[in-house]
Parts: C-alpha cells; sequence; structure tokens
C-alpha cells in the first residue's frame, strides 16, 4: 500500500460522508456511517481488483461489475413496500450511487468523484423542495393516506405462520 493508495481511500470516505452527513441530516436510515462504509468499501475492492488484475484489464471491468451487484443487492434490501407505499427508493439509489463515487475515488477519479459528490447532493436538498412545490399540484400530498396512517397506529397483523411460531413458542414456555 502506498500514499496514492490512501489518498484513494481518504478521499472516499470524504466524499461518502458527504453524502451521509445530508442523509443523517435528513433522518434517513442509511445515514453518514452508512454511505462512508459504502464508498470505502466499493474504493477498497476497486484498489484490490487492481492489484490483483495487474495487466489484466477484463479482470478489473468483472471485479468493477460484482461491486455494483452487490450493492445492488444492499440496496434493495432498503426498499420497503407497505399498504402506505413504496419506501426507500431513493436512500436505495443513494447507496447505489454512492458505491460508484467510491469505485472512482479507488480509481483514482477524483474529479468525477467531486463532481458526482456535489451533484448529488444538489439532487437530494434542491429536488426535495422542487417535489414540494409540484406535489400539490398534481394531487400528491407528502402525507401517506389517512387510512395508512390509522393502519400504523393499530398493532400489526401477525402473519398466519407467525402466530402458530408464537403458539408453540408460548406452550414450550409454560
Amino acid at each position: 500500500m502506498d500514499w496514492l493508495d490512501i489518498l484513494k481511500l481518504v478521499m472516499a470516505i470524504v466524499f461518502g460522508g458527504i453524502i451521509g452527513m445530508e442523509r443523517q441530516i435528513s433522518g434517513k436510515p442509511a445515514g453518514l456511517r452508512t454511505n462512508v462504509l459504502i464508498c470505502f468499501g466499493a474504493a477498497i475492492f476497486t484498489i484490490i481488483s487492481e492489484k490483483m488484475a495487474a495487466g489484466q484489464a477484463d479482470s478489473i471491468t468483472r471485479i468493477a461489475a460484482q461491486i455494483v451487484t452487490g450493492v445492488g443487492f444492499l440496496g434493495a434490501g432498503a426498499i420497503i413496500r407497505d399498504r402506505a407505499g413504496i419506501h426507500g427508493l431513493t436512500t436505495a439509489a443513494t447507496i447505489w450511487l454512492v458505491s460508484s463515487i467510491g469505485m472512482a475515488c479507488g480509481a483514482g477519479f477524483y474529479s468525477i468523484a467531486f463532481v458526482s459528490t456535489l451533484l448529488t447532493i444538489l439532487v437530494l436538498i434542491g429536488l426535495k423542495s422542487l417535489e414540494k412545490l409540484i406535489a400539490p399540484q398534481n394531487g400528491i400530498t407528502a402525507e401517506p393516506p389517512q387510512n395508512a396512517q390509522a393502519h400504523e397506529n393499530q398493532e400489526a397483523e401477525p402473519l398466519p405462520w407467525l402466530e402458530k411460531h408464537k403458539e408453540k413458542s408460548d406452550k414450550q414456555n409454560t
């Protein structure tokens, strides 16, 4: 490991931290630490792939593709569908995007990483304000439907298999 690798990792932490700070301030579940770790991890995998592939360009792209796939699964876990709708799409997209910024840092493409970080912050902050202006005009509200709020206040309905497991567990504990 040389000073250039250390610089790549530090830049990934900084850029991931900038985006993570916005998500943390916005109260999102994938906040500062999550975004830093995703960006940092993608940079590490990129650096490792460069070193492992030494002279074999196709190997570098295969490892990069695996980073994209793996982070896609991580982002998919952030998406939740319930009666009120679908939540976590922006979080999932941010996770995916932050990994690409980490890959850019790991490859030494600092200008791409820097500009991408700035544009990401502009999108996350600027478009949120624009959405609030547009939503009322389209009849879309930022609040969930009233029946969804009522459902949130009620105790969740257990799934049939969970109820059977609970009954079985209760019998064993008595």
